[in-house]
């Protein structure tokens, strides 16, 4: 028995130790048409299991899991069955030399191990320690949802007296750095704005991080809240000159938050709406899609859906919007020359799943948001930014509109500024097109950043 015992141990002890030159994270690239997608698997130790998760870099995926992993005789095989993934590959010399299948498609992958802490993605802009200013992590409460949110607060070394700001970020649920393909924008401006003197609240999204509450019916409304709670947190602390910077719906957030609490001294908005909702979201599927390669006749038809959809949500009072949005987008697919007609089938479900996604409660609640309606209400000092490359917050339109409703207000305290050649999130780029958000190495553009801090100081 003890000899049994032994040799069981024995096995266990050398498969783990065996496993071990397989542990850790392996990077590498797919050559798919047009771009090299780079891939990341995290493979682990749990007990006598290999547990791995599945990183896509460019498209800001991170830990998907998969489905099995084994390792056996140098042979790796990684599985991930609910998206028709198998990984196949051979650890030769420090590298795993195999193939990526996903349905039909097989291409060459080889993998080569990264070390810890090492990120596949350059970024030269993500601050490093040590830092020269107070870092202090924080937690409070929305009065309105109870729900908590975290934080972290920078402020200046050696100062009694600073402005500081509140950052807001866009749409989807982002953490407190505002991270998106690697780049962790909001830790850049509260790195460069506390080493220049101006202090930085900057949150977890609830739902995200270690901030809680989200729900399926949150709406702006309620991340605006959030924001408010946010200004009275830093009120609580004793701070009198604090701004709001909004990016993209952050944007819209910053003036919904101002034109109520009269804590707030100055905003600035990056790339913030200032058009109507419905028509800024026309003109962004239009741009991204001209510049996608489509056609006049498709950029048309996929307009009249939109508008017809944008329309029956502003507007609606009957008992089933998913259903009559349903019916609107496969109305429209139908419309399609048949060569380019998907089947019945796939019409059905991609008409089931664009009307669900169209009818949550925070797309209706957007839809309909005219921001003249907070734009014209305010008074403090107004900076508004954003990139001629903009394809999702069409720069002259927005800027103008923003600039009509403070004129409106008799605010005289506005700039307007357009950088030549930034896109939606201030990067120097080429196109302005989503797919080279997490291509490019810059976070965001230096003269952005001096932008802002120098007309937050000049107060």
């Amino acid at each position: 028995m003890k000899t049994t015992l032994l040799t069981v141990a024995c096995f266990f002890y050398l498969s783990a130790l065996f496993s071990q030159e397989i542990i850790g994270s392996w990077e590498g690239e797919l050559d798919v048409p047009g771009m090299k997608l780079p891939l990341v698997f995290n493979i682990k130790q749990n007990g006598s299991q290999l547990i791995t998760t599945m990183d896509s870099p460019m498209q800001g995926a991170k830990d998907i899991p998969v489905t099995s992993t084994t390792f056996e005789k140098n042979e790796l095989e990684i599985k991930a069955n609910e998206m028709g993934i198998t990984y196949k590959g051979t650890l030769k010399n420090d590298k795993i030399e195999g193939s990526f299948i996903q349905g039909q498609m097989s291409l060459p992958l080889i993998l080569t191990k990264m070390k810890t802490g090492e990120s596949f993605l350059k970024r030269p802009q993500t601050p490093q320690p040590p830092c020269n200013y107070k870092i202090e992590d924080v937690t409070f409460t929305n009065p309105f949802d109870k729900n908590t949110l975290a934080g972290t607060l920078t402020k200046p070394l050696n100062q009694k007296s600073y402005p500081i700001v509140v950052l807001i970020s866009g749409s989807g649920q982002q953490n407190r750095d505002s991270e998106l393909f690697g780049h962790k924008s909001f830790w850049v401006i509260a790195d460069d704005f506390a080493k220049k003197g101006i202090g930085v609240l900057r949150v977890d999204d609830r739902g995200t991080g270690s901030s809680n509450g989200a729900t399926m019916n949150m709406t702006t409304q309620n991340f605006a809240e959030d924001t408010n709670a946010a200004v009275e947190f830093l009120t609580q602390k004793g701070f009198t000159n604090i701004g709001l910077i909004g990016h993209s719906e952050g944007g819209i957030i910053a003036p919904m938050v101002a034109s109520k609490n009269k804590k707030v001294k100055f905003i600035i908005s990056m790339a913030g709406p200032g058009i109507p909702i419905d028509e800024l979201l026309v003109l962004q599927t239009n741009a991204i899609a001209k510049v996608s390669g489509a056609t006049e006749e498709e950029i048309k038809l996929g307009e009249a859906t939109n508008r017809k959809i944008y329309a029956l949500l502003k507007n609606y009072n009957g008992t089933d919007l998913q259903d009559e949005v349903k019916n609107i987008f496969i109305a429209n697919m139908q419309k399609l020359p048949k060569e380019q007609q998907p089947s019945a089938e796939e019409i059905a479900k991609t008409a089931e799943q664009e009307s669900v996604k169209t009818t949550i409660p925070w797309f209706t609640y957007f839809i309909k948001i005219n921001p003249d309606e907070y734009w014209s209400k305010l008074k403090i000092p107004v900076l508004a930014l954003n990139g001629s490359k903009d394809l999702q917050v069409i720069s002259k339109e927005n800027l103008a509109g923003i600039k009509a409703s403070l004129e409106k207000a008799k605010n005289k305290k506005i700039d307007m500024v357009e950088f030549p050649n930034l896109n939606h999130l201030f990067q120097e780029a080429k196109t302005g097109s989503v797919e080279e958000y997490g291509q490019i190495e810059q976070t965001i553009a230096p003269q952005v950043l001096d932008k802002m801090s120098s007309w937050i100081l000049k107060l």
